[in-house]
């Protein structure tokens, strides 16, 4: 095993091992005994505290941010690739292109967003 490889399996096992201490904390910190299943989605979206167009504003707006965390991976990730291409134009370039496309990704996110929030604002004050 090279150096290289050696490194890289020492910091896969401590994050595995920072992610298994951390991750139940966070977890049980987040539920109590009474938020499990439905009551802990219903709490956090709140799906049935409101209007039909509210309610799908609130759903839109949880699937554009879940979109946005996966761009921001896809960035992350081609910069640690980038990180440890060595040199290589080729890895050089396929992190690279991983950033450009994460930085696109998370272009047309938030350019969706801005329209579906000025859309869904517009509908609530044209009916209200």
């Amino acid at each position: 095993m090279t150096l290289h490889k050696k490194k890289l399996a020492g910091f896969a096992a401590s994050l595995a091992l920072a992610a298994t201490i951390a991750l139940p904390s966070i977890a049980s910190a987040a539920l109590t005994e009474n938020d499990l299943g439905i009551n802990a989605i219903n709490n956090s979206i709140q799906l049935s505290s409101g209007d039909v167009r509210q309610t799908t504003a609130k759903i839109i707006t949880a699937a554009l941010g879940f979109l946005g965390i996966i761009a921001v991976v896809i960035v992350l990730l081609g910069g640690f690739k980038y990180m440890i291409s060595g040199g290589n134009e080729e890895k050089t370039t396929e992190a690279k292109n991983l950033i450009v496309s994460g930085i696109i990704g998370l272009a047309i996110i938030l350019s969706a967003w801005a329209i579906t929030t000025f859309v869904i604002s517009r509908l609530l004050n044209a009916t209200a």
